[in-house]
């Protein structure tokens, strides 16, 4: 009998962002692989054909990412409800913070047997240092939902940490992966010639400072704080042979636009925009800036290293799982300018000697970051999600056998 198995997310862009090796592993493990999102988010990209290409199919579902847009997902609960009963759906993997609680709740309330439920918590919101408001109100919800969650997938030590400490469903078990997994061809250091080439076409001369920051323009991502950066040291008379570019779209490049140009940084910072060619832009610069309110871990950053870029990161739990101060780059304080002013310029005073061994730290501190090592959990995960339905199968069949028939 086919089997199938849906991945949930909020944004469309998610499936092929993070999940596509995970869906080729249930295809490979004879699953027909569906995939539900909102289309239209984000508005600046669309990735639903090549989804189709991949063989997996897609159902539109209007979630919303905000929790407190009840009525869009109150509609988005019951389509997802709908989706699970009219297909035959054995293992839901839910992601992102919204698409994760609509996707318990309608595995709940569906009464889809046999179901498997697997959450991947891509950072809790209820993290060390978050508002109160945040403990307050998700840390209940996450508790609650982890009784519809049968295997939760986590991916750094404090939410590791939290999570063993909630009551899943009967038998469930939490498993840690090292991210999304890194791709060690795909993000490795380019050679002098290929800088010198990508720089030159950049029109970034040899002798100027290129940061480079990556990631939706959103509150979170904390553009903000690196401008503000850059004008303190414009202002302090320390702005030397220094280039920004920030790779990335989202509702709020109108305004960074705006702060460029208030803060006089027009000849200093460039927006890119969305770009598919990410790896290059980061391989020829001198440091990544990621400041993040929260990162559930940050690969952009891991993905630098893996490159020999160095970081400047904000300090939270996951640049904690892989960022030393000054050893492989620069922790910060996400709400402290001057803590990212004082990174860029400890990167750039660093001798040419000093700058080759940072490097080869980055490299290193990436390794275990690699696509190998979250693959070998997340065949774990699926296989122990497969063994959940395989045994539920034979209990329901051993049970249909057992049943006296009825006196003719």
């Amino acid at each position: 009998m086919q089997r199938h198995a849906l991945i949930l997310s909020t944004t469309h862009d998610f499936l092929l962002k993070f999940e596509k090796e995970n869906a080729l592993r249930l295809m490979r493990m004879g699953y027909t692989v569906h995939f539900a999102a909102n289309e239209k988010e984000p508005a600046y990209l669309s990735d639903l054909e090549a989804i189709k290409r991949l063989g997996i199919i897609f159902h539109p579902i209007p979630i919303a990412r905000s929790p407190f847009l009840f009525q869009q997902n109150f509609r988005a609960l019951k389509e997802i409800v709908h989706l699970l009963r009219s297909i035959p759906i054995s293992i839901l993997h839910c992601h992102t913070p919204v698409g994760g609680v609509l996707g318990r709740l309608a595995g709940a309330l569906s009464k889809r047997y046999p179901l498997t439920v697997i959450y991947t918590a891509h950072g809790f919101h209820f993290y060390r240092g978050a508002p109160f408001v945040n403990h307050l109100l998700y840390a209940p919800i996450e508790r609650m939902l982890a009784h519809l969650t049968d295997l939760l997938v986590v991916i750094n030590d404090e939410d590791d940490k939290a999570a063993r400490s909630f009551h899943l469903r009967k038998g469930g078990r939490v498993y840690k992966i090292p991210g999304i997994g890194l791709d060690p061809v795909r993000f490795s250091p380019l050679s002098d010639t290929t800088c010198s080439m990508i720089r030159n076409r950049l029109s970034v001369s040899p002798d100027e400072f290129l940061l480079i920051a990556v990631g939706e323009l959103n509150h979170n991502k904390n553009h903000t704080a690196i401008l503000s950066a850059l004008h303190a040291m414009k202002q302090a008379g320390t702005l030397h042979n220094v280039k920004l570019i920030i790779c990335g779209d989202g509702f709020l490049r109108g305004h960074l636009a705006h702060t460029i140009r208030s803060l006089g940084l027009s000849d200093i910072v460039s927006l890119y925009g969305h770009r598919t060619d990410v790896p290059a832009l980061i391989g020829c610069a001198d440091a990544l800036v990621f400041p993040s309110v929260r990162e559930g871990l940050g690969m952009a950053a891991i993905e630098a290293l893996a490159m020999g870029i160095p970081v400047i990161a904000a300090d939270n739990r996951g640049s904690r799982e892989y960022l030393l101060h000054k050893q492989n780059g620069f922790l910060c304080c996400h709400d402290d300018p001057h803590t990212i002013k004082e990174g860029i310029l400890f990167l750039q005073n660093r001798t040419p000697q000093q700058k080759k061994e940072m490097n080869v730290r980055c490299i290193e501190s990436a390794r275990p970051f690699e696509q190998q090592y979250t693959a070998a959990v997340m065949h774990k995960v699926y296989g122990e999600a497969d063994r959940r339905i395989n045994a539920a199968c034979e209990c329901s069949a051993v049970h249909k056998k057992s049943k006296p028939r009825p006196p003719a």
